[in-house]
């Protein structure tokens, strides 16, 4: 059952992955989204819910828009999900503090998503010039066959991503969450409550229109509610 939990989360993150950048872009990649989406098919959409309120509220401000490779926040969202989902069961630590630390264990390791993500650009960088040849010879499958590749790797890169964030956060949660989790518990709302605030103001330094601070004044009150309802 845990290894099939790995699989659908895998598969969720491929396609999420691909949507990010590469393909379609209908924003279900965001984490909002990504995650109650692999909670749900985990059978644990709460757990979804609550990490994908956690990661969008702090990367929201950074999309990965023309030549800017944030970090992967969908991997992390699908990641941290199924880290909290299956770790959990496992240790048999629920809550919230546990969400929370999981996703505390996921944010660092979604920069590995940079790096994959700036080797996938590179590697279709490369297929341009071999896909403008095929065009101008009139090779139009050669064309498809290049464009279909370049997909590939973004969805490798997804896929990569993944595999670092529930390899190396497994390893890190087995270890240290049952020594983690106790002191976590008692500080659990003082976090949770920061994810909200840097968030907005990482927005706040992004954006520069008329009546910003009430916008998304109103915008954290309204996060900040739902947060706690959940």
């Amino acid at each position: 059952m845990v290894f099939a939990d790995y699989l659908v989360a895998g598969a969720v993150a491929v396609g999420m992955g691909i949507d990010r950048t590469a393909a379609l872009q209908l924003m279900v990649s965001r984490p909002i989204v990504a995650a109650p989406l692999t909670g749900w098919l985990l059978g644990d959409p709460l757990v979804g819910l609550q990490v994908g309120f956690l990661v969008e509220l702090l990367w929201i401000g950074r999309l990965p828009v023309g030549a800017a490779i944030p970090p992967d926040d969908t991997q992390v969202a699908v990641g941290g999900t199924l880290l909290a989902v299956t770790v959990g069961k496992a240790l048999a630590l629920v809550g919230m503090p546990f969400t929370v630390l999981c996703v505390l264990v996921a944010m660092p390791l979604g920069k590995f998503g940079q790096t994959f993500d700036r080797g996938a650009r590179h590697l279709n960088g490369r297929l341009l010039s071999r896909a403008e040849a095929a065009l101008a010879g009139g090779d139009l499958n050669a064309v498809e066959r290049s464009h279909l590749i370049g997909l590939g790797h973004f969805a490798l890169s997804s896929l990569g991503t993944y595999v670092v964030i529930v390899t190396a956060g497994s390893l890190v949660l087995f270890s240290l969450a049952p020594y983690l989790h106790e002191p976590l518990v008692g500080a659990a709302d003082w976090v949770k409550l920061a994810f909200p605030l840097v968030g907005v103001g990482a927005i706040l330094g992004t954006i520069n229109v008329s009546r910003a601070m009430t916008l998304f004044g109103a915008s954290f009150a309204t996060a900040l509610l739902m947060l706690w309802l959940v």
